[in-house]
């Protein structure tokens, strides 16, 4: 028999998974949130609001029904991060163990990441909880060890990040990405999951600092749009690029992160993809506010999901609490939540006080 696939979230990257899962000969069905929209691709086999122009094949079970996906699935999330918690409370006792997280963010109520949201809501075992999978050490690359702790939580737990725009992995363009988890053994069975000739999979056993490298390219990705909105230049996105990464990994070295894990696909080559695609959705919510459109009227003409929104937010806030200095994150912030002038913004990041290159 077929081995289960249960794709959570019908989004762009959503189904673009699905369809690359169903060409492997898995079992798929892709679940959505709403009905009526399930009823829809049902009818046109295509998701015309999220990935126009490519075909939902014919084995792949639409669903909106928690109830007719099998427990024995293995379950891939893609759901937005600001919807995380409430969709998949409906799945709790409902999912097997192995769980593969696509979601990018970080909780604004909670500042918690994907997995550890996915891993508290679905339920560890109590001594896994009295040792949660989080920032109190750094991690190896995959091969030289690793922490117990998503094996001992009953959850198999891991994270695919990278460089990947539904758009681009939809049409079979070459893809790579990184499958992370705390266990070595689960990282590469995501790895032999998602590898096609087209997309590329490596291993990484810094669960932390790939959730964290994905989560936080959109906030950069929206400074890098609304540089280019403003009539800048590629010396002020390269400029934009570097400092923001290098923010990035200050962050992420603080929640035990490996900063290595920051100059590779989940950090770097994500962060590239997003502040550069004109297919990004957050760089181009960026440049609209670079041209000086209003957030609240840019959000009034879309139903797409921009995760840099509120990502911002919370590493905001994050930063402040743990003390770390984020001058790009800051600056986005004050302009979606303080309603900042963007040249005020830019004029103040560029007459900080000189200082020395370095992270």
């Amino acid at each position: 028999m077929k081995e289960k696939i249960a794709v959570l979230g019908d989004g762009g990257w959503g189904t673009t998974i699905a369809i690359l899962l169903s060409s492997k000969g898995y079992d798929v069905t892709l679940w959505g949130a709403f009905p009526d929209y399930i009823a829809l691709l049902q009818k046109e086999r295509i998701n015309r609001k999220f990935l126009p122009g490519i075909k939902i094949p014919e084995a792949i079970h639409l669903t909106s029904d928690i109830n007719r996906i099998s427990r024995n699935s293995i379950f891939v999330i893609a759901i937005p991060s600001k919807y995380l918690r409430k969709t998949i409370s409906g799945f709790k006792g409902k999912v097997g163990g192995k769980i593969i997280s696509l979601t990018k963010g970080i909780e604004t109520e909670t500042l918690k990441r994907p997995s550890e949201i996915i891993s508290e809501v679905l339920g560890l075992s109590s001594e896994a909880e009295r040792r949660p999978v989080l920032r109190s050490h750094t991690r190896k690359q995959c091969g030289e060890g690793g922490s117990n702790s998503a094996k001992e939580g009953g959850l198999k737990i891991s994270v695919l990040s990278g460089p990947s725009i539904s758009f681009e992995v939809a049409r079979n363009l070459p893809t790579t990405l990184v499958a992370a988890s705390d266990e070595k053994i689960i990282a590469k069975e995501t790895q032999a999951i998602f590898t096609t000739p087209n997309f590329r999979v490596y291993t990484s056993s810094d669960l932390t600092g790939v959730e964290l490298g994905g989560a936080l390219k959109n906030i950069i990705a929206i400074a890098a749009g609304i540089s280019d909105g403003m009539g800048f230049g590629v010396n002020t996105k390269a400029a934009l690029l570097t400092r923001g990464l290098a923010e990035i990994i200050r962050l992420g070295a603080k929640l035990g992160a490996e900063k290595e894990t920051f100059f590779g696909l989940s950090g770097l080559g994500d962060l590239a993809t997003t502040c550069v695609s004109t297919h990004s959705r957050n760089r181009r919510l960026g440049e609209e506010i670079g041209k000086g459109k209003k957030l609240k009227d840019i959000l009034k003409e879309t139903e797409m999901i921009m995760e840099g929104i509120t990502t911002t937010k919370s590493t905001y806030e994050l930063s402040k609490k743990i003390g770390v200095e984020m001058p790009i994150t800051e600056k986005i912030y004050e302009v979606l939540y303080a309603g900042k002038n963007p040249k005020d913004a830019v004029k103040e990041l560029m007459t900080r006080p000189l200082k020395a290159e370095g992270i």
